[in-house]
């Protein structure tokens, strides 16, 4: 069943121990992703366009996307009147899907908790979902996401229940406020991130405005 493959894949993302063996996860779910994250509801990629839509005007850019994957979110930002998106992905394979959507204005091979490839205030926002949770990006990739984020701009990301506190993302959200680098403007409840499957995975969506 193609649920079962989902959470086999999902098995393999979340018990990799290594930047390399998570890539390669990614390069051999990468062409049945969509189809397989689907069959579980897999929510965070359209609904982050709410906040986004939310806190950024339409037409307000450039925007990354981080961690962008397959590129979900960029035609439904696109269909909001969103034209200047980036990605960044550490999987070639799922940017080279992201690519064909057409939603994007450039693309990046890159990795959070990593230095990355822009200029301090480059972006006008960055949103990310899915990616701050089991063996993926560290809490300390939040610094360099608000080193390429404008003054007045955004962070708009989720985080998952599981790696919020073992992660040290409290801990982080307070060194940024502390250092006057953001302030909070919005957080969710916890959520479910899948619709359909996995009724224990919950995520919490955050908004902050970078100072």
């Amino acid at each position: 069943m193609i649920v079962d493959k989902a959470n086999a894949a999902l098995d393999s993302v979340y018990t990799a121990d290594t930047p390399e063996a998570l890539e390669e996860a990614y390069a051999a779910w990468a062409a049945t992703y969509d189809s397989e994250t689907a069959s579980l509801g897999y929510l965070l990629p359209f609904l982050i366009t709410a906040w986004v839509a939310r806190h950024v005007p339409a037409g307000d850019g450039p925007l990354l996307d981080a961690g962008c994957g397959t590129g979900l979110s960029g035609p439904s930002l696109k269909a909001l009147g969103y034209r200047d998106i980036a990605g960044l992905d550490l999987s070639d394979d799922m940017l080279k899907i992201a690519g064909s959507r057409n939603a994007y204005s450039e693309l990046k091979q890159a990795m959070l908790g990593r230095n990355l490839p822009w200029s301090d205030g480059h972006f006008r926002a960055f949103f990310s979902t899915g990616v701050f949770t089991i063996s993926h990006a560290p809490a300390s990739g939040l610094h360099e996401l608000v080193r390429i984020t404008r003054k007045g701009g955004h962070a708009i990301f989720t985080v998952r229940d599981q790696v919020f506190e073992s992660g040290g993302f409290q801990a982080v959200f307070d060194d940024l406020a502390q250092a006057e680098r953001w302030r909070p403007v919005e957080e969710s409840p916890w959520f479910r991130c899948y619709a359909i499957a996995e009724p224990d995975a919950l995520v919490k969506t955050f908004v902050f405005e970078v100072i």
